[in-house]
């Protein structure tokens, strides 16, 4: 079962958020609630929560290729 909760940690500010991922959209910028610096990928990841957050990005979770 695909697990769509996912925590977000800035690597700036330590502030972490748990949002919920869209399950049709790869999500490529979040804005950090603590210190509002513009998060985006790592190289070699393809959004958001892959490079950040606790739980990959659904299609990553399926074994899919992600947008």
């Amino acid at each position: 079962m695909t697990e769509l909760m996912s925590t977000i940690t800035c690597p700036d500010c330590g502030t972490t958020k748990v949002e919920q991922m869209a399950t049709d959209a790869c999500q490529w910028f979040y804005e950090c609630a603590g210190c509002q610096t513009l998060l985006k990928p790592k190289p070699g990841d393809c959004c958001v929560y892959c490079s950040y957050g606790t739980v990959p990005c659904p299609p990553i979770q399926d074994g899919k290729a992600c947008c």
